[in-house]
């Protein structure tokens, strides 16, 4: 079996020969952009468990990506056993194979289309939800959500990209730590918001970029929370 970080050479391989980005691969196995980000660099063990999520999207199997010959263990166990639980064994085998030639597997689908109400700036400022959305392609998982926005700038990296969409769900609240849209003196951003005892305020996470207070210079109104 593959070390952990042979696994992650082979998937960064893999994901470079089909042209995935990071965020792209991340909405194929329906995980967050900075989970799958922290794979890649090292911080965090690859989870096994989710192997056949990754081999799916990257159009492999599990077997390969992990190092491993399912054949060859099965039957070095097989061969071990006794008589009676080789019947056991031959039994059940059977009745997985009845079962899986009795169900319809209909292919899923993740190519559709959402409505896309303008853009919201990781950096400058955008206008926003003048009621006329525009039907964009999408592919991948979408999540639960009351409308989605196209993000512009950098200010959020590496969470979100420049031009990826995001989906959100309307609130005029949020908790400290919440990524969130919300006009800032008329104008729409996507950005953390945080309130600690330095203030309440709204953070990129790109450091090249200030924090932009809230206060009563300002006017400010959160108007949804990133669905992440």
């Amino acid at each position: 079996m593959r070390t952990n970080d042979e696994i992650i050479k082979l998937l960064k391989e893999l994901t470079a020969e089909r042209g995935y980005s990071i965020s792209e691969l991340a909405r194929r196995v329906d995980m967050a952009k900075s989970a799958v980000s922290r794979y890649f660099n090292g911080t965090r063990e690859f989870p096994l468990n989710r192997v056949n999520e990754f081999a799916k999207a990257l159009g492999a199997t599990p077997e390969y990506i992990l190092g491993v010959n399912a054949n060859d263990d099965i039957t070095n166990i097989y061969n071990k056993l006794d008589t009676n639980r080789k019947k056991k064994v031959y039994n059940f085998a059977n009745q997985q194979l009845d079962e899986q030639n009795n169900v319809i597997v209909f292919p899923k689908n993740n190519k559709s289309e959402v409505s896309v109400y303008g853009a919201v700036s990781a950096g400058t400022g955008e206008y926003l939800l003048d009621n006329n959305p525009e039907l964009v392609p999408y592919e991948g998982v979408v999540p639960e959500h009351d409308y989605a926005v196209i993000v512009n700038g950098d200010s959020m990296l590496p969470l979100f990209e420049d031009k990826q969409i995001i989906f959100v769900k309307k609130t005029f609240e949020a908790r400290s730590g919440q990524v969130v849209i919300a006009y800032y003196d008329n104008q729409a951003y996507v950005k953390k918001y945080v309130n600690d005892e330095k203030g309440a305020r709204f953070v990129s996470l790109n450091k090249s970029y200030d924090d932009m207070p809230i206060d009563e210079t300002h006017e400010t109104q959160i108007i949804g929370v990133v669905v992440l």
